[in-house]
């Protein structure tokens, strides 16, 4: 991407080290800015700007490419209708479009927030500065209808092109009963089918080079090989890929949206369907989330437990990882010996928490019960069970030569490229960058714990699987000291916010049964404010951006997730590849549907 040319702050130095406020705010006085105001009551402590959006562009020239330790990764562009909210900080507008941006060198983020009305709800777009704002701007587009001047193609991304209004407006009907039942009459059939016909032109692409003609060929949506409802539109010369077009949406299930209508704590089961093979960890960020703006302590028992069920989900996640990958290159037998592995896992998971795949077992202050009895020796067998079968698997994948020569110097990225399209977790660390926010920013309890992170050195196809298996055997770690210093205590806290309250006294108190009640049935009043949450989850980071107008309900959910970041890189990586290349390179990245469309 082009670098804008900002004269005015060529000779801008610090004369010594600032703090990253004290830092922007002189090269605002620099530029002439409109002064920067800093937001001080975000629980999250990150700092926040506000921003005329006159004097976006130079800010944003600034803060990636003018300071010494530049803030190198876009880490999320969201979006809030203000309209109806009651208590509006900072300023009062009818729309906020706020960009969370990430310095690995400070290890610090900030977020610039930006003021809009509804008259005039353009905005200059950052693609030029962080080539990963592009999907974040087209969503912005797709859901408040907020227009980013300078897009290279500013379209719906999650919403079919054909769709009328922007769902996450507040005046835009969050329920299906609240709009007119759907029909599908022949002609709006024709409408729809001729919508989904691929155009290359309005992506800049041509039919033809100067020696022969292109061929477009859809991957998806129903391929077995794209693990779930998406579809690539391939640029084809010959055998050889020169482009493509990844096209998302089709699993998307407005969860952001229902974050509005729903309790906090009945929201709680929304989130396992995000990263679906995720389980609680998808609970994670959010209840971390809530529990800051609630002013929260979760116990030392109820900390240990999460880490240790979060961290048998990651186990569960990257064996079907493992399986699925060898089977996209033709290894067919790995799989069925990884799903006996992740099924007597499954079966702890069932005797914890009554549930598999989605048990929604976290809650606001803790988790819902305690360990059952016996538990522990669950856990140890399973822990003296695991590292012998990885080790079986070794020899049976990732030695074996065949699989080499497809993924080694396949679908390889650098450092650079990752954090310049946004790739976190283990698309990251296989590059040989060592960033893991468990070590880098320890939350939970995670501090506490003796674990390596796994690196790779030529972010190729090989990388990426070779770092998650050796993540596993770092996970198996982490749970065997979870096991050997479980803490005693209670497993929620006894805070009047946590959900579902304290029950003791309901039965003999009528002043314990009715705020039981009321907590049961509409859930916590949790205090004005906003914070964002971020976990290590499964596929990269996941995060959690919550805003409390002092509501039962949260006034705006908003999700980011790893996959949707991720699978924006995919025209910079299959370029010149074959289509066998771009298989492999697919199920390396490790991604879900649902956490890319939510």
């Amino acid at each position: 991407m082009a670098k804008i040319d900002l004269q005015a702050s060529k000779d801008w130095q610090p004369t010594h080290v600032l703090p990253i406020g004290d830092e922007i705010q002189a090269v605002a006085d620099h530029l002439v800015l409109t002064p920067v105001s800093v937001i001080e009551n975000i629980v999250d402590g990150i700092d926040t700007f506000w921003l005329d959006k006159k004097q976006l562009t130079q800010l944003m020239q600034v803060l990636r490419y003018d300071l010494s330790e530049p803030f190198d990764m876009c880490f999320d562009i969201s979006a809030i209708d203000e309209t109806e909210r009651q208590h509006v900080a900072g300023h009062v507008s009818d729309f906020t479009v706020s960009y969370h941006l990430r310095s690995y060198q400070r290890n610090q983020d900030i977020r610039i927030k930006v003021a809009l009305t509804n008259d005039d709800k353009t905005l200059a777009s950052a693609c030029s500065f962080w080539p990963n704002a592009n999907w974040y701007e087209r969503e912005i587009w797709d859901m408040f209808g907020i227009i980013f001047e300078g897009h290279p193609h500013l379209t719906r991304i999650l919403m079919p092109n054909t769709w009328q209004g922007h769902p996450l407006l507040k005046t835009h009907p969050a329920r299906a009963t609240e709009m007119d039942p759907f029909v599908l009459p022949p002609q709006k059939q024709d409408e729809e089918q001729q919508a989904l016909q691929f155009n290359p032109e309005a992506w800049g692409m041509k039919r033809q080079s100067q020696d022969n003609d292109f061929m477009f060929l859809n991957l998806g949506p129903n391929h077995p090989s794209v693990h779930g409802a998406f579809r690539i539109v391939l640029q084809m010369d010959g055998e050889e890929i020169v482009d493509c077009v990844p096209d998302i949406g089709y699993h998307h299930r407005g969860a952001e949206k229902m974050g509005e209508r729903q309790s906090w704590h009945s929201y709680i089961p929304y989130t396992d369907r995000i990263d679906y093979l995720g389980g609680v960890m998808n609970n994670y960020p959010y209840v971390m989330a809530v529990e800051k703006l609630a002013g929260i302590e979760v116990p030392e028992r109820a900390k240990m437990i999460r880490i240790m069920t979060a961290e048998m989900f990651r186990i569960l996640s990257h064996l079907l990882f493992y399986g699925t990958f060898a089977q996209d290159i033709g290894a067919l037998s790995p799989i069925f010996y990884m799903f006996v592995d992740r099924e007597k896992l499954f079966g702890i998971i069932e005797a914890f928490t009554g549930a598999r795949m989605h048990p929604s077992w976290f809650r606001i202050g803790g988790i819902a019960s305690d360990l059952p009895k016996g538990w522990d020796s669950l856990v140890r067998d399973y822990v003296n069970y695991l590292p012998k079968r990885l080790d079986e698997y070794e020899k049976m994948v990732m030695q074996n030569s065949l699989l080499k020569k497809r993924t080694v110097d396949v679908g390889a990225y650098s450092t650079k490229e990752a954090i310049e399209w946004g790739v976190t977790g283990p698309g990251l660390r296989a590059t040989g960058f060592s960033w893991d926010l468990r070590k880098q920013r320890p939350y939970g309890g995670y501090d506490q714990f003796e674990f390596e992170v796994p690196l790779g050195h030529k972010g190729d196809c090989y990388d990426r699987c070779r770092v998650r298996v050796e993540e596993m055997r770092q996970s198996i770690r982490i749970i065997e000291q979870c096991l050997n210093n479980m803490p005693e205590g209670p497993y929620k806290a006894e805070h009047p916010q946590t959900t579902p309250p304290n029950k003791t006294n309901t039965m003999t108190d009528i002043d314990s049964l009715i705020p039981h009640f009321i907590n049961v049935s509409w859930g916590p009043t949790i205090p004005v404010g906003e914070v964002s949450m971020s976990v290590e989850a499964t596929k990269g980071i996941m995060a959690y951006h919550l805003i409390s107008d002092g509501s039962t309900m949260s006034y705006r959910t908003r999700i980011r997730t790893p996959s949707f970041a991720h699978l924006q890189m995919l025209p910079v990586i299959c370029k010149g590849q074959m289509v066998a290349d771009l298989i492999a390179t697919l199920g390396s990245v490790d991604y879900v549907m649902a956490d890319v469309d939510r």
